[in-house]
């Protein structure tokens, strides 16, 4: 009378599912050829020059208002500093650790990369004065999305190849 129901429990894994190969050493390969890592020094570049393009169409903007485009700057010099730091951290010390110590200087790397962007948002007002919000949150953010840039690009060939 009571049939059986098969288990809807989304976190119970399913025994019958069928598993992937390994990847050959080849395959392995190839898919790092195909797919590169993307270098922290790249994205610390690439936030550099997004600030200074968003400080030139803030100058634009603001018909050559400075406090504005010392705010733009400023802006982008609140996300591109404590990424260069933690680009320097990882280049230093990180990378010299064993993989399972490493994992926990990169959290902790993030979270002092999140408290010196805090830290500086936080002085803003007192070291670009008069400070327009505007232009200075408007870099933030712009200079943030760099992080999608930056992943949309790996593994692009930068020069021209025939």
């Amino acid at each position: 009378m009571n049939p059986t129901v098969p288990s809807t429990d989304p976190w119970k894994d399913e025994q019958d599912a069928p598993s992937a190969p390994p990847l050959t050493r080849a395959e392995a390969q190839g898919l790092l050829l195909r797919k590169p890592q993307v270098s922290v020094w790249r994205v610390v570049a690439l936030q550099a020059a997004v600030g200074v393009v968003v400080a030139l169409g803030a100058w634009i903007v603001s018909s050559g208002a400075v406090s504005v485009v010392l705010s733009a700057l400023y802006g982008a010099a609140i996300i591109a500093l404590p990424s260069a730091l933690f680009a320097l951290s990882i280049q230093l010390w990180l990378s010299k650790l064993k993989p399972g110590v490493a994992v926990y200087g990169f959290a902790l790397g993030e979270l002092l990369k999140i408290g010196l962007t805090i830290v500086l948002l936080f002085f803003a007002p007192r070291i670009v004065q008069p400070l327009s919000w505007a232009a200075m949150l408007i870099a933030v953010v712009v200079t943030l999305q760099v992080y999608w840039v930056a992943l949309i690009l790996r593994g692009k060939k930068t020069s021209c190849a025939a």
